[in-house]
């Protein structure tokens, strides 16, 4: 395990002029680079003191443009934890760790998260690329919990969705229940969140943003609407 700050510096950054004196104009609210660093820094102080095994951990800072230090991070990484929300630079990283390096992205929820991650996680299935990419990138997560269930909302006629979750967890040697649900009235995201919440779920696993990011923030979709509402970890790959 490793922790790191990145962030946008721009009298590190090689970028156009606008692109600059956007970064600067972010100083009045969000403070400068070295600030916005000293938050981070006091927050993981405070988290290794939580308990005496994190004691050994280091904060490794990288700052300048943030596309080159999101690379220097990540590109070595099975998976990365990083918040979907935040200022400017938990924003543009998030994209870029999911977009660029295509990494398996664990989400953590608004607040604090006490639960066992691997207790339950429920697997949001359709049989679509980016979905199977996202379970294979899981796999040795999923071989450690404790429970996994896919879930396969408004499967066609045929079965086809259930059919598939099971040729894969048998490809991958995983044991897990696959369930076939119908959103009726609902949303698929609010029909996962749902069945998540009332089996108990941990964690959340799906493919993430099928169309892209713009196209998915423009239409509403699944992936988003699970970012906005989801009170549990999820675990995400393009």
């Amino acid at each position: 395990m490793a922790a790191a700050h990145v962030g946008a510096d721009p009298e590190k950054m090689i970028a156009a002029a606008e692109e600059i004196d956007l970064q600067m104009l972010r100083e009045h609210d969000e403070g400068s680079p070295r600030e916005r660093l000293e938050r981070v820094t006091r927050a993981f102080e405070d988290w290794k003191q939580e308990r005496p095994g994190r004691m050994s951990l280091l904060l490794d800072d990288c700052r300048g443009d943030l596309d080159r230090c999101v690379t220097t991070e990540c590109h070595e990484t099975a998976l990365v934890v990083a918040p979907c929300h935040g200022n400017m630079d938990a924003r543009d990283a998030f994209h870029d760790i999911l977009f660029n390096e295509h990494k398996l992205v664990l989400v953590p929820p608004p607040g604090q998260y006490a639960g066992n991650l691997l207790g339950h996680v429920v697997i949001g299935w359709k049989p679509h690329d980016h979905a199977q990419r996202a379970v294979v990138a899981a796999r040795r997560w999923l071989t450690a919990a404790d429970r996994v269930t896919v879930l396969c909302v408004n499967d066609k006629p045929d079965g086809s969705y259930q059919f598939t979750a099971r040729e894969l967890l048998k490809q991958l040697g995983l044991d897990g229940d696959v369930i076939a649900v119908n959103s009726g009235n609902h949303s698929v995201g609010e029909t996962i969140l749902d069945f998540a919440k009332a089996e108990k779920a941990t964690c959340l696993l799906i493919g993430a943003f099928k169309h892209g990011y713009f196209l998915e923030l423009l239409l509403g979709r699944v992936t988003r609407y699970l970012l906005s509402h989801a009170t549990l970890p999820m675990m995400i790959k393009h």
